[in-house]
C-alpha cells in the first residue's frame, strides 16, 4: 500500500499577506451540499440546498447538519460563513487542505481539522483527505475536498428513528463523526500489516533487491500515519476539556472512548513500525546468511579438490625413471592409474566425512526402508 501524497502540512501562503484570505484548493472537485433536519421526531434530508434553505435552516427547531463536498466554489463558501457567522480564519484554515489534526476555539463555535483515510486504486493507493468540522450552537457543519467519505454510518444512524444520536446535540453528532474517522484507520493498519507480513516471507524466502524499495516505502508511510495520528490524539484529547461551552457533560465519556481508539492506534502504528525497522535488518541478514552458504560452498569444493590436485600435479610431471637418477614410485606399475584414482576419490570421501563430522556440512538423511513384517498378535486367552 502506498500513500497519495506523503508531503503533509505543507503551507504555500505569501510573507506578510493579509489573514483570513480565501482561496480555492488545487486538488478539489465541484462543490455540493447536503442538509440533514433532525430531531428526536423527524428527519429531512435536502440534496443541494439553496442558501435561502441553509438560511431559514437556522430558524427551524431542528439540529442541522450541512456536508459541504467539493471546496471548488469559493464564493459559496464565503456566503455560508456569512450565515453560520464563521470567523475568516477558520475559513481560510478549510481551504487550505495543508492543516495538522487541531481543534481552534472561536466565539461559541469550535474548528475541528481532522484527517481521513481513503484507500484507492484497488486498495493499494492510500489517501489522507484532510475533513473539517465545525461544530456551532444546534448545527454541525463538515467540509470535504472531495466524494467519497466514511460517514455512511452516522447517515444510517441518523435515519433510524430512536438512536442516541437523534436524542442527543450537535456534540454527540460531532463525536459520531470523529469516531468514524478514527475507526477507519483500523483495516487500513491491517492492510499495512499484511503488506509487512509478505515481505517477511519475501526477505526469508528469497531476498532480492527489488524488497529494499518495498521496505523503504512502508517505512515511509507509518511514518506520515505517525505524522497524522498523533497529533489527532491531541486534538480529541483538547475537545474533553472543561471550559467547552459546546461539549456537554454526558458527551465527553464518548470523546474519551474515541480517545482512546486513538491510543489503540498509535500503539498498532508504533508495533508496525518496529516490524518495519526489524525488515532491513532482516533483510541484511538473509543476505549475509545467503553469501556465507555460498561461500561455504564453494570453499569446501576447493578444499577437496587441493589435495586432488597435489597429486594429479605430483604424477604429471613425467619424469622417466629410467634417465631420472631418482626413481618415482608407480610410474611404470600397471595399475598405478586407477589406483591414484582410488587414492583421489578415498581422500575425497574420508575428507566429507570429517567436514559432516565438524558439522561444516549437512549430509542428507538417510532413506529409512520401511518394516512390512506384520506385527505378532498376542495369543488370544
Amino acid at each position: 500500500m502506498l500513500l497519495k501524497n506523503r508531503k503533509l502540512y505543507t503551507r504555500k501562503r505569501i510573507a506578510g499577506a493579509s489573514p483570513g484570505q480565501i482561496s480555492r484548493p488545487e486538488e478539489t472537485t465541484a462543490t455540493n451540499a447536503t442538509l440533514i433536519l433532525y430531531d428526536q421526531d423527524s428527519l429531512e434530508e435536502i440534496m443541494a440546498p439553496s442558501l435561502k434553505q441553509i438560511a431559514q435552516a437556522l430558524a427551524a427547531p431542528q439540529k442541522i447538519w450541512l456536508n459541504i463536498t467539493g471546496l471548488e466554489d469559493v464564493d459559496f463558501l464565503q456566503r455560508v460563513g456569512e450565515i453560520f457567522n464563521l470567523h475568516l480564519l477558520a475559513l481560510e484554515d478549510i481551504v487550505h487542505p495543508t492543516q495538522r489534526p487541531k481543534v481552534d476555539d472561536y466565539e461559541n463555535q469550535l474548528l475541528v481539522m481532522t484527517r481521513m483515510a481513503h484507500v484507492l486504486d484497488g486498495n493499494e493507493l492510500l489517501d489522507l483527505e484532510q475533513v473539517s468540522l465545525v461544530v456551532c450552537p444546534g448545527a454541525v457543519i463538515t467540509f470535504q475536498l472531495r466524494p467519497g467519505d466514511c460517514f455512511d454510518p452516522v447517515r444510517h444512524r441518523l435515519r433510524k428513528a430512536g438512536g442516541r444520536i437523534r436524542q442527543y446535540g450537535v456534540d454527540y453528532l460531532a463525536y459520531a463523526l470523529l469516531d468514524a474517522v478514527v475507526d477507519g484507520y483500523f483495516p487500513v493498519l491491517e492492510k499495512f500489516s499484511d503488506t509487512i507480513d509478505r515481505l517477511e516471507t519475501r526477505v526469508l524466502d528469497d531476498p532480492t533487491e527489488d524488497l529494499i524499495e518495498g521496505i523503504h516505502h512502508v517505512r515511509r508511510d507509518l511514518l506520515t500515519l505517525r505524522r497524522v495520528l498523533w497529533p489527532q490524539r491531541e486534538m480529541l484529547r483538547q475537545m474533553m476539556q472543561d471550559d467547552r461551552s459546546l461539549i456537554e457533560e454526558r458527551t465527553i465519556p464518548y470523546f474519551r472512548d474515541c480517545l482512546d481508539h486513538a491510543i489503540q492506534l498509535l500503539d498498532i502504528l508504533e508495533t508496525h513500525r518496529e516490524r518495519a525497522s526489524g525488515l532491513m535488518d532482516l533483510y541484511l541478514s538473509s543476505i549475509s546468511h545467503k553469501m556465507n552458504e555460498v561461500m561455504k560452498v564453494l570453499t569446501l569444493f576447493a578444499t577437496i579438490f587441493m589435495p586432488l590436485g597435489f597429486i594429479a600435479g605430483l604424477y604429471g610431471m613425467n619424469f622417466n625413471a629410467q634417465i631420472s637418477p631418482w626413481n618415482m614410485p608407480e610410474l611404470n606399475f600397471y595399475y598405478g592409474y586407477p589406483l591414484v584414482l582410488l587414492l583421489m576419490l578415498s581422500l575425497a570421501g574420508a575428507m566429507i566425512l570429517y567436514f559432516a563430522h565438524k558439522n561444516w556440512i549437512r549430509l542428507p538423511p538417510k532413506t529409512r526402508t520401511r518394516n512390512h513384517k506384520k506385527q505378532k498378535r498376542s495369543p488370544s486367552p
